[in-house]
């Protein structure tokens, strides 16, 4: 049992080391295209927030996907079933997003572990057991999510190029709309990151000190004492670059420098969530099979131990240390040339269109928002600064991710229902 569940952890280690060279790109992918940070300090930097995501928030995504994607009550009977089907997730899981990494392609990690389960699923218990809405829904997502997110990009740059990068006098610009900038940031990514990390604050508010109060309060709270710290901390940066004289060189410098903090800082936030949601994708597998060898049952619900987490999380910080580079160079160099404002523009509109599709109940993946938002960025500059054979690439990739890794899980089920059952 021991040796089984080692090799389990050793598969999941695996996944999280793929899913970090691959999916970490969507933080860090325009920030170090844009030269808002080299690429050694977004490894750092993604590599702690990443792994702090993945601790404190990610057990809530692993349990839904080890619990709600494949039903566990028609595995009642058949426990060892259900764990034969995770390792063949975990395996497939793994080969695939190795295969798009060496090819520098960014993949939805998530559509491979839907895609998986539902490959074993129909060979352990035939084609009724596939969620075929789930799926359907997915296949929307493909199209919707790049295209949202291209025309929110386009619209986020586009009101900057007009009113901030083509005016001649772009510090003054900037200063007038530095607050809006700075509200947009904290508010969209707030949504995202705010309410889980200030649930610990609220919970001691209402249950030690007797005061009840909303629980969205305590993150708007934070979010506009956030917001108007950093308009002023960025109208003192401006102001201190802005003040040298040289009009020609230090204006349009001073205002992308600010752009590169601002683009930073929603790297962060894309970062710290990324680890929270995705770190599921490789972990709850091995979660699902930890407590069915601990109980003899299929599981529930609250199935995730804390080392788990740390595995995952380790995982994914070695996984993009090592491997990440290529997809952070398709992201951030290979689709068009980026500036941190374009960045940061990008990476906003990602954002917004995740927080959008999740408050819908919309699957989808942060690579599709994220290249939706660089290819909207490159219709609003030039339409022949787009690289479309980059393109082409990442949509193959996209469009076999789930037939790929369900073919690959049903067929390494099927080998293993030969050998074991």
């Amino acid at each position: 049992m021991l040796i089984t569940l080692l090799f389990v952890a050793l598969l999941a280690f695996y996944v999280a080391w793929n899913l970090g060279a691959n999916d970490v790109a969507n933080a860090m992918g325009t920030s170090v295209g844009s030269k808002a940070v080299t690429l050694k300090q977004a490894l750092i930097i993604a590599g702690v927030l990443e792994f702090t995501g993945a601790v404190l928030f990610g057990h809530e995504v692993t349990e839904t996907l080890a619990t709600k994607i494949a039903n566990p009550a028609l595995f009642a009977a058949t426990p060892q079933i259900l764990v034969t089907g995770m390792v063949t997730v975990l395996i497939s899981c793994g080969v695939w997003l190795q295969i798009a990494t060496s090819r520098g392609l960014p993949v939805s990690s998530s559509h491979a572990v839907v895609g998986a389960i539902a490959g074993f699923s129909w060979v352990a218990l035939g084609v009724g057991a596939i969620d075929w809405a789930s799926i359907g829904l997915i296949s929307i997502g493909w199209v919707l999510t790049p295209l949202i997110s291209g025309a929110i990009a386009a619209l986020f740059y586009s009101q900057i190029k007009h009113w901030i990068l083509d005016q001649p006098n772009q510090v003054v610009q900037l200063q007038e709309w530095i607050p809006w900038l700075s509200t947009a940031l904290l508010g969209v990514f707030g949504v995202i990151v705010l309410p889980s990390l200030t649930e610990p604050l609220t919970n001691f508010v209402i249950e030690q000190v007797g005061f009840t109060i909303p629980s969205h309060d305590i993150p708007l709270l934070t979010g506009a004492i956030a917001a108007v710290g950093l308009t002023i901390m960025s109208w003192r940066q401006l102001g201190d670059k802005g003040d040298k004289g040289d009009k020609g060189e230090i204006f349009p410098n001073a205002v992308e420098r600010l752009f590169a903090r601002f683009q930073l800082l929603s790297a962060c936030f894309v970062a710290f969530a990324h680890g929270s949601n995705d770190v599921g994708n490789a972990i709850a597998p091995l979660a699902a099979i930890v407590y069915i060898n601990r109980t003899g049952s299929v599981p529930t619900d609250g199935i995730t131990p804390l080392w788990i987490l740390i595995l995952g999380g380790a995982g994914i910080v070695g996984g993009l240390a090592v491997w990440g580079k290529k997809v952070i160079a398709t992201i951030g160099e290979n689709i068009i040339a980026l500036q941190p404002s374009s960045g940061f523009c990008a990476e906003l509109a990602t954002a917004t269109t995740i927080l959008i599709a999740s408050r819908l109940g919309l699957p989808v993946s942060t690579s599709h928002a994220l290249v939706g938002g660089v290819v909207g960025i490159g219709l609003v500059q030039n339409l022949k600064s787009i690289k479309f054979q980059t393109l082409k690439g990442i949509a193959a990739a996209w469009l076999i991710t789930i037939p790929v890794s369900a073919a690959l899980s049903a067929a390494i089920f099927s080998i293993a229902q030969i050998l074991f059952f």
